[in-house]
């Protein structure tokens, strides 16, 4: 397909962030000895996340990082959850397992194939900072980190897609945006890069509804990382 760079969504495609909360807020329950409702609260959280980046895209409000706009949703849910009440240290600590979230089982084994042909980086939402933590923690091997934050921008904002390929010295149709959401592959195409959809079945959970098939024919269609080393030849 001459692509020489693949750029990945992170959140639910290589990351399993419900799970991750869902697990980090049993631990916060035995430690700070209160009832935590960790699935509600993952929920609740991932909810806000749309609505809250629409107010910098709409040009609302002025570009404002994500652990910013994810701490002030947290303030506003916690009590709903069980997080009431709690000192300024464990909130800041419990914002910042949005930079603690595990990988998918097939992920670092299927970048790990993928790199030795192509070149990879990130294209999320989440800032620099915590897609750097969030790698060294999960071992996840990128070549650099590309981030909405370098373009002061959100997905699907085209700036963010093309500021990419920008940066990696390459014409889109030479990068494949790789996601588990159907909406970030219609705003990549449309910009002239190659897709592939990666299925997570249960990134919402057990009940999810969206995304469950490719919306269309994709350049390449999936079901994990190392399903898409192997379509790629890796």
């Amino acid at each position: 397909m001459n692509v020489d760079a693949l750029v990945f969504d992170v959140f639910g495609t290589c990351v399993d962030w419900r799970g991750s909360i869902v697990r980090e807020a049993r631990r916060w329950s035995r430690d700070l000895g209160r009832t935590i409702d960790g699935e509600g609260l993952a929920d609740a959280w991932r909810a806000a996340y749309g609505p809250s980046m629409e107010e910098v895209k709409s040009g609302r409000r002025p570009f404002t990082y994500l652990d910013t706009l994810h701490r002030e949703t947290l303030d506003r849910i916690a009590g709903r959850f069980g997080l009431g009440g709690l000192e300024e240290k464990t909130l800041a600590h419990i914002n910042r397992v949005w930079h603690r979230l595990d990988p998918w089982p097939d992920t670092v084994p299927g970048l790990r194939r993928l790199r030795a042909k192509f070149l990879l980086a990130p294209l999320s939402n989440g800032g620099v900072a915590l897609l750097t933590r969030m790698a060294k923690r999960a071992a996840m091997p990128w070549d650099l980190i590309l981030s909405g934050e370098l373009f002061e921008g959100y997905k699907p904002e085209p700036k963010v897609y093309l500021g990419a390929a920008r940066l990696l010295d390459l014409p889109p149709e030479r990068v494949m945006m790789v996601a588990a959401h159907n909406g970030d592959l219609e705003a990549a195409a449309a910009l002239g890069l190659k897709t592939a959809f990666v299925l997570r079945p249960t990134e919402y959970g057990p009940a999810q509804t969206t995304d469950l098939a490719p919306s269309r024919t994709w350049d390449c269609s999936v079901d994990s990382m190392e399903a898409l080393a192997d379509a790629l030849g890796c």
